[in-house]
């Protein structure tokens, strides 16, 4: 990412949501209370699309056969329940055993509320195995607090078909170029982009990688130390992003879509009604998932630059997934991460659901054209930035979705989209 600062921070930010004490109780390894030794590790996760949900659930059973006395309860959930449940657990000071983490802002405020388990000497025998870039998120002052299973970057994911049909012959490298592209899918009667506006954090990928073009990647680390994101280019990000708006290039009803709901974002790319979306590596996954899926008119390309701004084609926007361990999880917790991370099960996941290597020998299984793209984009970037709503303070992370989420509403100014985020930034 070239600022440590950066790197150590990440896909969504924290929803408000209550959690039943109940279900906060819940949380946590367990005895049988028939003194067998029995353990119940609880495993959180958001993998809800097939065919990674049962193969990460058939992995769960093969480590039980090979521990006898360890259970693994498994609960998968959606990106915004596991977000706003998440938020209520750490409140209550009560993680579950094993958890997904985008790292960043996030994993640091557990860290700094000691929820964490330090995991830098338990996994040191096997992790140097790891793609370096996978686990930088997850690294806080030489230590580190998360098993990447995840690495992956955001851009475009577009059909050359609709494409080749409005008369666009390549992709466009350029904001200008890109707004004329998106003309062009409207002339010819094509919905330009998939968007999930309900869920907010599909649109605040546009506000940040224009943040990114306009004023830097410096900008954004001096901005994220001095907590003030007034300056010119985050202003003109959000004039950038107004400009996008005013094309009406969203499909209907945008604003209450989800993501990989029936009829959301990912549906109408991947069923053809909509010509492209800015998404990450999972996109090809949830796309087939949700919808039919583009097979080999399916292709990517690298959020444009913008003329006169700072920023690079070749500086990345995005981050992985991780699984962090609570403070005084059992063993299991840990031998299970391990389990998880053996190299022949990285190329099973890369072969089958899409995820992009983070074992170094499981490189090879990386066949995808698309993702071999996005492979190269992260390994060939110049500059890496973590996902906002990640590398940020929850609350800040939040106020940046909610914003700019206002922004493509049409309730926000560019201006005042700033102005937000600057006075809850100020106020952490």
């Amino acid at each position: 990412m070239g600022d440590t600062s950066l790197t150590r921070r990440r896909f969504l930010a924290a929803s408000a949501a209550g959690l039943g004490a109940a279900a906060l109780s819940a949380c946590g390894s367990s005895d049988d209370g028939k003194g067998s030794g029995s353990t119940t590790i609880e495993w959180w996760n958001i993998t809800t699309t097939q065919p990674a949900k049962k193969i990460w659930a058939a992995r769960a059973r093969e480590f039980e056969a090979k521990n006898p006395g360890v259970k693994v309860k498994i609960v998968t959930l959606e990106n915004e329940a596991y977000k706003s449940k998440m938020t209520a657990l750490t409140a209550s000071g009560k993680l579950p055993d094993i958890y997904h983490t985008w790292g960043g802002g996030v994993l640091e405020q557990q860290i700094d509320a000691g929820l964490v388990e330090d995991l830098t000497s338990k996994i040191a025998p096997w992790s140097g195995g790891f793609v370096p870039a996978s686990v930088s998120a997850y690294q806080f002052e030489s230590k580190t607090y998360a098993v990447p299973f995840d690495i992956g970057a955001v851009g475009f994911w577009y059909n050359k078909a609709l494409f080749t049909r409005a008369g666009i012959t390549t992709p466009p490298t350029t904001w200008a170029g890109y707004l004329d592209a998106v003309k062009k899918l409207k002339a010819a009667g094509i919905t330009p982009i998939g968007l999930a506006g309900k869920e907010k954090w599909p649109g605040m990928y546009y506000w940040a990688y224009l943040a990114m073009r306009t004023a830097g990647l410096d900008a954004m680390r001096k901005a994220a130390d001095s907590k003030d994101f007034t300056g010119p280019g985050f202003v003109q990000a959000g004039e950038h992003l107004k400009d996008l708006v005013g094309l009406q290039p969203f499909q209907t009803g945008f604003l209450g879509a989800g993501y990989s709901t029936p009829g959301g974002q990912a549906a109408s790319v991947g069923n053809g009604k909509a010509a492209m979306e800015l998404m990450g590596q999972w996109a090809p996954s949830v796309e087939a998932s949700s919808g039919k899926g583009l097979g080999k008119n399916l292709g990517f390309f690298s959020f444009p630059t913008v003329d006169g701004g700072a920023g690079k084609l070749t500086e990345v926007f995005g981050g992985g997934g991780g699984h962090a361990v609570r403070k005084g999880a059992p063993q299991a917790a840990v031998d299970f991460l391990k389990f998880f991370a053996d190299t022949e099960f990285d190329k099973k996941l890369v072969k089958e659901t899409g995820l992009i290597p983070v074992v170094k020998a499981a490189g090879t299984a990386l066949v995808d054209p698309n993702l071999k793209a996005v492979s190269t984009a992260i390994n060939e970037s110049t500059g890496f930035q973590l996902y906002l709503d990640q590398a940020y303070a929850p609350a800040v992370g939040q106020e940046i979705n909610d914003s700019v989420a206002a922004l493509m509403g049409g309730t926000k100014s560019p201006e005042a989209v700033a102005k937000s985020i600057t006075q809850v930034a100020k106020s952490q």
